[in-house]
């Protein structure tokens, strides 16, 4: 059943708005919000949409994907141009809105520990740079990410950037990532750590193992000296120029290429 929604104060349309703007009640309500056709498609195929927003125009832009999420919604709203501006966090909607159910990530432990080559994220602050190296990282063949202290996975920003990665990536949450290293490295992974530090060694000469696993730290102040110091080894990307640095996700990007080649 399709209920018609004009009024940008409708329950349920706020409730959607908190969603979006608030990672607290994504936590607590178990739920996440997302735009776009392409997104909410992908995410219509990996976990369960309690409710889909979308617009006369978009029905006839988006025909295909529209009645594909009519299929999987629970609730379907179809909503005016106006309510679709309210609900959009970019310069140009396409009018297709969905809350979603988060993922349990839980669910990937067995096969994280599986996996062969792993990217690790400390402190990733910024939502683009972690959709980013989502994406790169399936993209590139990473089997899974292990995180520590990063913003929410499900930040609309950090979604519109991994176009679907972060909800198909195995995902392990760790609250303290010099342990996370060392419970890998009992585990026989061979574990690293990417820095500036003129001491690293280049990424490019080192002898990766079959079981790798990499840290990428925060965007200004890197891997903290724990984690720098719970690595078997530090590493860095070497560079030319008078840069001191790379951005968080071009570092990611770079290090996962050395360690699938």
């Amino acid at each position: 059943m399709q209920t018609v929604i004009t009024a940008k104060n409708n329950d349920k349309i706020k409730a959607a708005v908190r969603l979006r703007d608030s990672a607290r009640a994504r936590r607590e309500e178990g739920l996440f919000f997302l735009e776009g056709a392409r997104l909410c498609a992908d995410a219509a195929s990996n976990t369960a949409v309690m409710r889909l927003f979308y617009t006369e125009k978009a029905a006839e832009k988006y025909e295909n994907e529209i009645l594909f999420l009519q299929e999987k919604a629970e609730d379907i709203c179809l909503v005016s141009e106006d309510i679709s501006l309210k609900l959009s966090d970019t310069f140009s909607p396409q009018g297709i809105f969905c809350v979603c159910k988060t993922i349990d990530k839980k669910h990937y432990i067995d096969k994280i520990y599986g996996s062969a080559k792993l990217i690790a994220l400390e402190n990733i602050q910024d939502p683009a740079n972690l959709g980013a190296i989502a994406r790169t990282a399936e993209a590139l063949g990473i089997e899974g990410a292990v995180l520590c202290g990063c913003c929410d996975i499900y930040n609309p920003k950090a979604q519109r950037a991994a176009m679907g990665s972060l909800l198909r990536l195995p995902i392990l949450n760790t609250e303290n990532m010099p342990e996370a290293l060392k419970n890998f490295e009992g585990r026989g992974y061979i574990t690293l750590v990417s820095t500036p530090n003129e001491k690293a060694v280049d990424i490019t000469q080192c002898n990766l193992g079959e079981k790798t696993i990499c840290v990428i730290g925060n965007e200004g102040k890197g891997v903290t000296e724990e984690t720098s110091r719970a690595a078997m080894q530090l590493v860095r990307v070497p560079m030319k120029g008078r840069a001191e640095s790379l951005n968080a996700s071009m570092a990611a990007a770079i290090i996962m290429w050395e360690l699938m080649r």
